[in-house]
């Protein structure tokens, strides 16, 4: 097809200023060319083809072709964003969001709902919209509840005393920081016997000195497995024993 120079009033037109504007125009946030675009492309190609070699219908029909094409994709792309951020309701995620210095944030929440505005598709972290575009991370909520429960064991482990102070006043604490162990998930246990050994090996080696000391103040057999068995500690010991 031929292109020509527009002319108004039998001046020639400057094409510079349109031209920018124009390309400007079909310049998205993510610098692709978007329907709206390409459609703006095409009328002024129509607007600008040189009448005495018209573009032909067969070009115009592959033209059209390519925009149908287009606009398919991008609503393909919007329907698949859509549904997986429907899939992101009440789970745990992790959005990486830069300012406007450019610093990046890393926002950790749970997802309440998700909101489509002007194409684009948001979620709701602790009442603010995040783009989904911003997202980093998907945190499984049953290890998100093992990193909670592996820094409260350690914060609870750090409070009692060290092993060469504890005395038989300490029982209690020292009791109810084991049964808090013991009751948890196989899963969860396995999380602080990895990350939280330390704090692990502290605890069982207060449980052995517990029992030493209620053993030498006279404590009978039978209290004696009460301070192992319901006291909750038989399973701190056996996880510090098989690391």
């Amino acid at each position: 097809m031929a292109v020509t120079i527009p002319v108004k009033d039998g001046k020639i037109v400057d094409e510079t200023a349109s031209a920018d504007s124009l390309s400007s125009s079909s310049k998205t946030s993510n610098s692709s060319l978007d329907k709206e675009a390409f459609l703006q492309l095409l009328v002024a190609q129509m607007k600008y083809q040189d009448p005495l070699e018209p573009t032909s219908n067969t070009e115009y029909i592959s033209q059209l072709a390519t925009f149908s094409s287009l606009e398919e994709m991008q609503n393909l792309r919007a329907s698949m964003e859509a549904s997986q951020a429907a899939d992101l309701v009440g789970k745990t995620v992790i959005m990486k969001v830069s300012n406007a210095s450019g610093d990046v944030n890393l926002v950790t929440g749970n997802v309440d709902y998700v909101k489509t505005e002007n194409g684009k598709v948001y979620l709701s972290i602790d009442d603010s919209l995040y783009s989904l575009d911003d997202l980093d991370t998907i945190v499984d909520n049953d290890y998100m509840d093992a990193v909670n429960i592996g820094e409260d064991f350690e914060e609870a482990v750090k409070n009692l005393p060290d092993v060469n102070k504890l005395t038989l006043q300490d029982k209690e604490n020292l009791a109810k920081v084991a049964m808090a162990y013991d009751s948890l998930t196989d899963y969860q246990k396995n999380y602080i016997q990895k990350y939280y050994s330390t704090a692990l090996e502290k605890l069982t080696a207060l449980v052995d000195q517990m029992n030493q000391l209620v053993g030498a103040a006279g404590g009978s057999e039978e209290d004696g497995e009460e301070a192992e068995g319901s006291d909750g500690t038989g399973d701190a010991e056996e996880a510090a024993g098989t690391e």
